[in-house]
């Protein structure tokens, strides 16, 4: 079998077996296509390369100046991918499996302090059509920490205001309700009961809760220019994307005292590890603050 062919049943079986995305679905396509250019400039066969000549490969992606974890990523695609031929007997055994991932340096994310989140959310007059709409986007992006698909995906079926529920379909296709907080849910009937039926074209609008000026729903690219535009309206200086809005709600829930393991349910995080650098960025301002505040720090 080619690789090719391998690659595409591989996709098909991504798509319709484990129900990924379709962004997720051709960023593999996208390293592996890599991968198999770098096999044919050194006339390997796919299904009898060794572990070195992977090893080989990963370290080539050094070379060319990849980071440790875009590196990580293409190491992944690999072991998905060989774990598939294995398990389809294409190839006679699993070559990537003992490969380990490169250490990457951990970066602490990005946040605002609650005082510049209040003066951004404040700025926006929800008297007017596209404020109410912006202000109900802002304060949902903070209430519950929504990812950019997420809140863009987001439909009315979807929506309990009275309960002050939201479901969203997040990463891997899993669903998961999320609370809104007061303030988001005033900003959402705001918009919702006065304002988002004079967006609605007939043909063209659909449940999308958030809806642009020409009645369709809302791309991730405009969600974000929305964002940044709102920031800069609001003199806030920082460099503002919906992200920021989302790891803000996560410290802020730690510095109040919320527990790690709701934390995680609220982010739809499938791994704790991941919800675990917030804490940190906690241990981060901690420190800062008693360097700052004590006498003999």
């Amino acid at each position: 079998m080619s690789l090719h062919s391998a690659l595409d049943q591989f996709i098909l079986f991504l798509a319709t077996e484990r129900g990924l995305s379709t962004n997720y679905q051709l960023s593999v396509r996208q390293s592996l296509d890599r991968f198999s250019l770098w096999l044919e400039s050194r006339s390997y066969h796919w299904n009898l390369c060794s572990t070195e000549n992977l090893t080989g490969y990963l370290s080539h992606l050094k070379s060319e100046g990849l980071s440790a974890s875009s590196i990580r990523v293409y190491l992944v695609h690999l072991k998905i991918f060989y774990r598939f031929t294995t398990q389809r007997g294409w190839t006679p055994r699993d070559i990537a499996a003992p490969l380990l991932p490169p250490k990457v340096p951990q970066s602490l994310p990005e946040t605002l302090n609650e005082q510049t989140v209040t003066k951004l959310l404040n700025s926006i007059d929800p008297t007017s059509l596209l404020g109410a709409r912006d202000r109900a986007i802002l304060e949902t992006f903070y209430s519950s920490g929504l990812r950019l698909s997420e809140l863009a995906n987001a439909r009315l079926e979807h929506l309990d205001l009275e309960e002050r529920m939201l479901r969203v379909t997040g990463k891997g296709n899993k669903t998961r309700l999320v609370p809104i907080g007061s303030a988001a849910q005033h900003a959402l009937s705001t918009y919702l009961t006065q304002f988002r039926q004079q967006l609605i074209k007939p043909s063209v609008s659909s449940s999308h809760i958030f809806l642009s000026v020409r009645g369709g729903s809302l791309s991730p690219e405009r969600l974000r220019a929305i964002v940044k535009d709102r920031a800069q309206k609001a003199g806030i200086e920082h460099k503002m994307y919906p992200h920021l809005l989302r790891h803000s709600f996560a410290t802020h829930l730690l510095h109040n005292g919320a527990d790690l393991r709701i934390i995680q349910e609220l982010l739809g995080h499938a791994d704790i590890s991941t919800t675990q650098i917030y804490t940190h960025l906690d241990q981060t301002t901690l420190h800062a603050v008693h360097q700052n505040c004590h006498p003999r720090a």
